[in-house]
């Protein structure tokens, strides 16, 4: 429990209080029926929480008080906030098995972000275990400015659909994703990955609609691949063995 006295680190409290603040808006701009800007404003939530950690660890004000409020801005921004935009976007139309998707999103999201809570080894190990809620809120989002501001219509909702139960499944599954928690800007990087992050600041600087699909899309399939290769990378071995033994 947080004393009175102790207080609370106020730069990161603050980069934490814009998360929940863009989580808010993008509820006011999604009943409002202006959707590309409600996905905005998920997005912005996304930079809002990369920052607060940083920033927290730059400054080393990491607290037991900024964790579960990190968690409960999560849980806003990309929980209910993506899960309520999608309904109002398409799923409306689906009645029941539209608002049971976007609810199995939110039950998701709030679980993967407890297990984060409660497992060492998902804190401070190099990977994710299941997808991050920021990331999934991120495909979600990637969507809906895509269409509506490029297409100018909206995706099927059975399609849309299909999305929020992969993205609830990948939350709450063992696949592996890389964290990118111990990246330094301050430590020295080959040629070569620093050419990659120049392209990929371009890319989003020039087309970022389309972009923050590509790279979010790209993220969120890049676990199910590497579990892939990984698994059949086993088998193989285990296949070599067993070959092995036979033979002699």
């Amino acid at each position: 429990m947080i004393s009175a006295r102790k207080g609370i680190h106020i730069l990161p409290s603050l980069f934490t209080t814009g998360n929940v603040f863009c989580g808010f808006y993008s509820f006011i701009a999604a009943l409002n029926e202006r959707y590309h800007l409600a996905a905005w404003a998920i997005v912005l939530a996304i930079i809002f929480d990369i920052l607060d950690g940083r920033i927290a660890r730059m400054t080393k004000t990491t607290s037991a008080f900024g964790m579960q409020y990190d968690s409960l801005a999560d849980v806003i921004s990309f929980g209910m906030a993506p899960a309520f935009l999608c309904y109002a976007w398409v799923l409306r139309p689906f009645g029941s098995v539209g608002w049971m998707a976007a609810f199995l999103y939110l039950l998701c999201a709030a679980l993967r972000l407890a297990r984060f809570n409660t497992t060492k080894s998902d804190i401070q190990g190099q990977c994710f275990i299941g997808l991050a809620t920021p990331a999934a809120a991120a495909v979600l989002a990637s969507i809906i400015i895509a269409f509506e501001n490029l297409f100018g219509s909206r995706v099927h909702p059975g399609f849309m659909v299909a999305i929020v139960y992969i993205l609830a499944f990948l939350m709450v599954s063992n696949i592996k994703y890389p964290a990118f928690k111990k990246f330094e800007f301050r430590k020295r990087v080959s040629f070569t990955r620093f050419l990659l992050v120049v392209l990929v600041l371009y890319i989003l600087a020039t087309i970022p609609k389309i972009a923050l699909f590509v790279i979010s899309f790209g993220y969120t399939i890049f676990g199910p691949i590497k579990e892939w290769a990984s698994q059949k990378e086993k088998l193989n071995t285990s296949l070599d063995t067993v070959k092995q033994a036979e033979n002699n």
